[in-house]
């Protein structure tokens, strides 16, 4: 039974909103407002007005840990020491990307590459934001070439449509990103939907 409990969110961008988005509905939540999508810094600095929202109702707050410290946790502890009792506050290891390629399946066929070159351990990954572009790379699709790839010259790390091609593969429930497998093979998205559906299926 889908719970109708509300979860306002605060993000980076446009990506990990609709990964954010995905996560609640699949927990049995309704994804609320969702804040931020101006970057890192920007909803870090919003990070304490969103806490005090959290002391009323539930939250939820996706960061991605890039190279800010070496695990979550102590980067958990410095930004948020004490978060409000309705907070989910999530860290993406390091970037929302590795919870897309958690998915190595549905992620090969929406590519289309070879499965083989999905790797294995995303959580591992330096880069995760490279390891997707270098995937589309070989793509044999040559749409998802152009719009996932930089262009030569252009001194982009990504293409020009990027984020809009991973878009449509979060959101995409048949045949796009599936969480719940996903989780099975990325630690950090498995503790996110954890701590998430303990938020929603709370008693109030």
């Amino acid at each position: 039974m889908k719970s109708e409990m509300i979860v306002s969110a605060a993000v980076e961008g446009m990506l990990d909103e609709a990964v954010l988005r995905r996560l609640i509905e699949d927990s049995g939540g309704i994804p609320g407002s969702i804040y931020g999508k101006f970057g890192k810094s920007f909803l870090l600095e919003k990070l304490q007005a969103y806490n005090q929202a959290a002391r009323f109702s539930p939250w939820v707050i996706l960061v991605d840990l890039d190279h800010d410290d070496d695990c979550a946790p102590p980067f958990r502890k410095s930004v948020l020491p004490n978060p409000a009792p309705l907070m989910c506050f999530r860290i993406a290891v390091r970037e929302v990307e590795t919870w897309l390629l958690a998915d190595r399946e549905h992620l090969a066929k929406f590519l289309s590459v070879d499965l083989l070159r999905i790797p294995h351990d995303p959580d591992a990954l330096d880069s995760p934001k490279s390891a997707m572009v270098d995937l589309a790379r070989h793509s044999r699709r040559g749409d998802v070439r152009e719009n996932m790839v930089p262009r030569a010259g252009s001194g982009r790390k990504i293409g020009p449509a990027y984020t809009s091609v991973l878009v449509e593969f979060t959101r995409d429930a048949t045949k796009g990103w599936r969480p719940q497998v996903a989780a099975r093979k990325s630690d950090s998205l498995n503790r996110c939907l954890d701590r998430l559906q303990g938020l929603i299926k709370r008693p109030r």
